[in-house]
């Protein structure tokens, strides 16, 4: 496989799944702009360490401007946007907290997972989309969940902010394939990023009785997949790939 001379927009960078992304599409000869609120310069530094080629970019997704003005000054600098992967995201129920429930959520809670989970897939396609389409070519990878295929008590706003992602690609897939650009989503499992250090053991439990791959994910392992959609995957649009492990093959 060759990313060789794009140019890949990934955001969620600076660690976790996103950093995987970017890692594996650096790998592949794509310059690579690593996108985050926080400071994404580890990711960089370790992509040009390896040989390759990236830059980080501050934004918040959750911003229309800052979308614009990021993809402006790529497309500026580079001449050109060939991928997108939306990655960022946050996850209330992810250190074990009650309060992503239907009953528990608060508004603003609710408003703000949706804002960052789902706003930001919106806002990143209408950003990057035109670009793409007067290249005649693009690919998109959005970030959805297993929770969005399977219900998880502690995970009501997280898993309608991944179904909404699912929708919402398959929408972007059936408006824009006529213009050359392929959307797709992955629907990751238990990964092992920095938000679940803190209770490696009781995770790893977990995954071992959910995976049929008895284990956490890596983020590498979810890059790997986002690399085949960005490059192999000329046949497929409007997809969700689940990887988990196996997680949802089990009965």
């Amino acid at each position: 496989m060759s990313l060789d001379g794009k140019c890949a927009f990934i955001t969620g960078a600076a660690s976790g799944i996103g950093q995987g992304v970017a890692v594996r599409t650096a790998a592949r000869g794509a310059h690579v702009v690593c996108a985050d609120i926080q400071d994404a310069s580890v990711t960089v530094k370790m992509i040009q360490e390896a040989g390759g080629s990236a830059e980080p970019v501050l934004i918040d997704v959750s911003s229309a401007q800052d979308w614009t003005e990021a993809v402006s000054a790529v497309v500026g600098r580079t001449g050109r946007l060939d991928l997108l992967a939306n990655v960022a995201g946050i996850t209330p129920g992810a250190s074990g907290s009650a309060g992503d429930t239907v009953l528990n959520l608060d508004e603003a809670t609710w408003s703000r997972v949706l804002d960052i989970n789902l706003k930001s897939v919106w806002l990143g396609m209408k950003a990057v989309i035109p670009h793409m389409r007067e290249a005649g070519v693009g690919r998109i990878v959005n970030t959805s969940s297993i929770s969005a295929l399977r219900g998880m008590p502690g995970m009501a706003a997280y898993a309608a902010s991944k179904g909404g992602i699912q929708a919402l690609t398959q929408q972007a897939a059936a408006e824009y394939a006529a213009d050359g650009i392929l959307v797709n989503a992955i629907a990751p499992g238990m990964i092992l990023t920095p938000v679940k250090l803190s209770n490696v053991d009781i995770f790893q439990e977990v995954a071992a009785e959910k995976h049929l791959v008895p284990r956490l994910g890596e983020a590498t392992e979810v890059g790997d997949v986002v690399v085949f959609l960005f490059d192999e995957a000329t046949f497929m649009t409007g997809q969700v790939l689940p990887v988990d492990g196996g997680w949802t093959a089990r009965g």
